[in-house]
């Protein structure tokens, strides 16, 4: 990949016609030093949030060893690129195939469950294997979260400990609970509330957990989101840690996505047209910008020239090139009233679901990549060093 001081110096060479993909690795090197020092477990990252392989090194040399996988190819990926990860397929459904090419190519031995035909069919495709660890994923309130995710996986309490005795009964190794507060959660106490109902749910079946999973949901700075700060969440998952019915030496674990990853992305695109406060942009909905649409989130952003405008800052709405009305985001996102066709504008915190969900509708969707070595953004790790920016000379239109 390319290297800038800054996505400015892009104003100063001739930039790619589509949108720039600007990568940190230095913010995500930041955000997994803090979790590994401050998290009372074992961190697992969540790849479907961001599998970019500048992703996954930054992550594994600064001490994230575990990753929370999705898919056959999350599978594969890791395991191709750190032989030595722990692997965790945790998605509560699982095609047979995938769960046996895990098992038995890989060697993948933790498998997350939400149903009493998800643990025959795992039990099944790995030749009835006893040193199983397996993770029955509960549903909880989505309550406090900006995407609630209780809708589509998790047992529900009152069926939890039957399949809690059936999952112990039938492995030797190690029994696990999880389940996920929604992404982007906005209050701590959550964490704490899910894990003293699924302790309800333990001590009802008798059983004893030597895993509590406490998922991912940890939250990203946004415009008109600022969580509390993260020792808040840590604070309270020891504290709900502490109150549950489990082995004496369980362990934590979670699986944080964005908030390891949020921080070190962002993206460049061109203003292509303005009509009024909208602003219509080469890049949209199935590129880069899918949580800033689907979600309709506001996004931190920017104006990219060399001499900064002194306009006022004003509301805009952005449209992607697609011919799809649904690429569209309301924002509303701040940027100098001067802005015009042909500049360029930079939205960030989109490392989390952004390149991760791009797509090739319409023909668009094609990024280039380019790190940066400065940090522009608000973090939740405290100050991030960066290398100071230096001013584009020349100003030609990407």
């Amino acid at each position: 990949m390319d290297s800038v001081l800054s996505p400015l110096d892009l104003l100063a060479r001739e930039a790619p016609d589509g949108p720039v993909a600007i990568a940190r690795p230095h913010r995500v090197a930041a955000a997994a030093l803090w979790f590994t020092s401050n998290f009372p477990g074992e961190v697992l990252y969540a790849v479907k949030a961001n599998p970019s392989p500048w992703v996954l090194d930054a992550l594994w040399k600064n001490g994230v060893k575990g990753f929370d996988v999705a898919s056959e190819a999350e599978v594969e990926l890791v395991a191709s690129r750190f032989p030595e990860a722990r692997i965790a397929f945790m998605h509560p459904v699982k095609s047979r195939r995938a769960i046996a090419r895990a098992f038995h190519e890989f060697g993948v031995k933790t498998f997350a469950l939400d149903s009493e035909d998800e643990l025959e069919k795992i039990l099944a495709e790995t030749g009835g294997a006893k040193d199983l660890t397996l993770m029955v994923r509960f549903a909880v309130s989505g309550e406090g979260s900006a995407y609630p995710l209780a809708r589509k996986f998790g047992v529900s309490p009152e069926e939890a400990p039957a399949l809690l005795r059936r999952a112990r009964s039938v492995s030797e190794e190690m029994l696990g609970v999880s389940f996920h507060v929604g992404s982007q959660c906005m209050r701590p106490d959550a964490y704490r509330t899910a894990m003293s109902m699924v302790n309800r749910a333990i001590v009802k079946a008798g059983v004893v957990a030597d895993i509590v999973d406490i998922g991912g949901g940890f939250p990203a700075i946004y415009p008109g989101m600022n969580p509390p700060p993260m020792i808040e969440y840590v604070n309270a998952i020891k504290a709900g840690f502490e109150e549950m019915f489990v082995a004496q030496n369980a362990v934590l674990w979670a699986e944080p996505g964005r908030a390891l990853v949020a921080e070190a992305g962002s993206t460049v695109a061109r203003v292509e047209l303005r009509k009024g406060d909208a602003l219509y942009l080469n890049d949209g909905a199935f590129g880069t910008l899918f949580d800033a649409t689907h979600l309709n989130w506001s996004f931190p952003a920017k104006l990219l020239r060399t001499q900064e405008s002194r306009a006022r800052l004003a509301p805009f709405s952005l449209y992607g090139p697609t011919c799809d009305s649904m690429d569209a985001a309301a924002g509303p996102f701040m940027l100098p009233a001067d802005i015009r066709e042909g500049d360029l504008i930079e939205i960030g915190s989109l490392g989390a679901y952004g390149m991760a969900m791009a797509t090739r509708f319409n023909g668009f969707g094609d990024a280039v990549t380019v790190t940066s070595k400065d940090a522009p953004w608000p973090s939740m790790f405290g100050e991030v060093a960066a290398t100071k920016p230096k001013r584009a000379r020349k100003n030609k239109q990407a």
